[in-house]
Formats: structure tokens, sequence, C-alpha cells
């Protein structure tokens, strides 16, 4: 049995996508708007779905983007976890979710950010300071292929040390106490070794700059857990507003920073000028920026939502919904979605949309996407390009 077949076992999945599970780490996360720019028009040669445009620019760089860790996958060292993993089936942990995640993705999000890391190296092209392994046939240093490997192990590693169950808040359908205290300990060992395997990468790239600048990338996504833990452990009441310069630095630190650094590390791999460095950083900064309000909006805007649906307090339309309001206001809304002491999402959820959280967000994530697309005005012409741009306006799309 495959390493795929066995997690797919583990992990409960039949063909679908399964029943939603409680989301034990909230993410306190986004960006404010100083001033919202008019959105370039759409170009009617984009394809119009996510799935489309993923699936057209894997083969642009040569192979699906699942497979870029698929080495440190196969290795004994997770096989042996992936069969400790039968002890958690029929819990609730959340590691079983993230195990389902990594061989089924079907929304192609899991893989985005190496998939990223290699358009952006085909676009820039061989810099004429360094033409050593550089292959002309998928038009990508074989080190910027390495980079694209470490990145998704780093995002990966997070995924893992994510789904730690906070022990305090445990339900009795939840399982076995000592079970969910074994899938912790597995979510921090398998974590571990992925990041493990991703610094013996660093370290064979031989290049101190990359190094700096995906350890710092490291360091931000750990800051930003940091910061999103302690709110939760300060006791922050659901009305409270964390604000939008809040939200603008734990959205760069969890969301941003992994994939801007990376992509500014694939330009210092072959070479290139600061300024293609920075235009490559201020792409992946703006494009990930924008995933992530898309996402954030998808609960308020989907034409069939399910009544029990749930969703941030702290996503982008809620967050604008609060700026626009104000705490009064936004307290009373929340007393009149009580319910026997419990929150109605479904009368909230339309609560926010009937105000102007949602459209300011859909301008946001457009704003984004457009600073995203000028960063590319750089790079000349190419598929890998096209590619790119269409990646945003598949996360702009919202009609």
């Amino acid at each position: 049995m495959s390493l795929r077949q066995l997690l797919l076992r583990l992990s409960g999945y039949h063909g679908a996508s399964g029943p939603p599970h409680r989301q034990w780490w909230c993410s306190r996360s986004l960006d404010t708007i100083s001033s919202v720019g008019s959105w370039r028009g759409r170009s009617s040669r984009s394809p119009a779905h996510w799935n489309q445009v993923v699936s057209e620019a894997e083969k642009i760089v040569g192979y699906p983007a699942s497979f870029m860790s698929l080495r440190c996958l196969l290795s004994d060292e997770l096989s042996n976890i992936a069969m400790q993993l039968r002890k958690l089936v029929g819990t609730q942990h959340p590691l079983l979710t993230t195990a389902r995640g990594l061989v089924h993705d079907s929304r192609h999000n899991l893989q985005l950010r190496g998939l990223v890391v290699l358009l952006i190296s085909k676009a820039a092209g061989p810099s004429a300071e360094n033409c050593q392994n550089y292959d002309m046939v998928s038009g990508i240093y074989s080190c910027q292929r390495s980079l694209a490997e470490i990145t998704e192990l780093i995002h990966t590693a997070l995924l893992v040390h994510r789904g730690i169950v906070n022990l305090s808040e445990l339900q009795s359908s939840d399982g076995p106490l000592k079970d969910m205290k074994f899938g912790n300990k597995i979510a921090i060992l398998s974590g571990d070794f992925l990041l493990a395997n991703a610094c013996n990468g660093l370290a064979l790239l031989q290049n101190t700059k990359v190094v700096e600048l995906l350890t710092s990338a490291l360091k931000d996504l750990v800051h930003g857990a940091y910061q999103e833990n302690s709110a939760s452990a300060k006791g922050h009441s659901i009305t409270e507003n964390i604000g939008m310069s809040t939200w603008k630095e734990q959205t760069f630190l969890s969301h941003c920073a992994l994939l801007a650094k990376s992509c500014q590390a694939a330009m210092e791999l072959a070479k290139h000028d600061a300024e293609v460095q920075d235009m490559a950083f201020q792409y992946g900064k703006h494009m990930a920026m924008s995933h992530k309000i898309s996402s954030d909006l998808q609960p308020f805007i989907k034409d069939k939502t399910s009544d029990s649906t749930t969703f941030h307090l702290n996503s982008a339309p809620v967050v604008l919904h609060q700026e626009f309001l104000g705490r009064e206001l936004w307290i009373k809304q929340i007393g009149e979605a009580q319910e026997k002491g419990r929150l109605n999402y479904t009368k909230l959820r339309e609560t926010i949309k009937a105000g102007k959280g949602v459209t300011s967000a859909i301008d946001l994530c457009r704003y984004h996407g457009n600073k995203a697309l000028e960063a590319l005005e750089s790079f000349p012409p190419s598929e890998a390009r096209s590619a790119l741009e269409n990646i945003v306006f598949a996360v702009t799309r919202f009609s």
C-alpha cells in the first residue's frame, strides 16, 4: 500500500470532503486599506475557474505542485508516522483533516506557494551573471526548484503544527483524552521533521541571503501564530475589534511573508538585481493578501451557504464591517445575534452582508490584485507571466 493510499484510508477519505472540523487555532489576520484603486479590466482570455488556472500553471512549470515534496513524504520516518495515525481514526483530531488535505487538495490551495515560486522563476528567466544549472527546457534553475520544495515543506509543517488541539477545550465527542494527547505529540514530531528537512535543504543551497530570507519568513510565521494565540489566551471578547492596523500586521506575518520572501529568494538564486527581487517580493505579498481576503469572503458571497457555516470574526469582511459601524453598534449587533448564550452565525452573516464590510473587502481584494499585476509589469511577457496574472484574475473573481 502506498503512503498516499494509507493516508487516505487513515483520514477517512472516500471521495467526499467529509464533515467540517472545529478549527482549534483562531486565525487573526488581514490587511488595511489606505486607498482602494480601481480594478483594471480582467482579460477576456483569462481562465474563469481556479482549478483550471492552477492546472494550466502546473503544465508550464513541468509537473503538478502537489508532488514537490514527494521525496520527503515518502521517507521512512513519515511512513511510520502515517502508521501511527491509525490510533486517531474515529476521533475529531485535526491532524486527520490535515492528512486528508495533503493528499486530496480539491481546491489546489495547499501547494500554491511552491507553484508561484516556480512560475515567477520562469517568468524572470536566467540572468547574465548566473548561467550554471539553468534548465533551458523548463526555464527554471535547479536551485529554484529546490527552493519551491523548501517553501512547501515550511508551509506544510506550519499546517501540521496548527493541528495541535487545545486540550482545555475538548468535548466528549472529540475522542478520548489519551488519543488527543497522542495526536498532539504526532503533530509536533512530524511538523518538526518537515522543518528539519527544510533547514537541511536551505543549507544545501549555499546562499546566505536566501537562508536569511527563509529563516526570517519562518520567524514571521511563528510570530504571527504567537500573536493569534496570545490574543486568545487573554480571553479577548468576540465584541473586540482588533483594528485594521493589527489586521494588516498579522496577515503579512501569517499569510504573506513566506510567499513574498520565497519569490524574492528565487530571484536571488538566479542573481537578478535588487529591483527584480523587489518586484518578485511585491507580487508574492499582494497576491497572497488578495488570496487570503478572497478566502475570507467565501462564506459571504457563495450562492449556497449552509446555515451552520461559521466564519472568523476577525476575517476581512467582519473587521471592515466593525470599522464602519464603530464599537457600540458592533456590540449591539453581536447581542442581537446571540441565542441561548450562543452566537447565531447565520443571523450575524446576514447582518454583515447588509452592511459595507463585504463590498469593501471585495474592493480591497481587487486593490491588492492590482498591486500584484503592477509588480508583474517589470517581467517580460511570457506564458509564465500570463499564468501568474491568471492566478490573480481567478482569486479576484467574484461573479
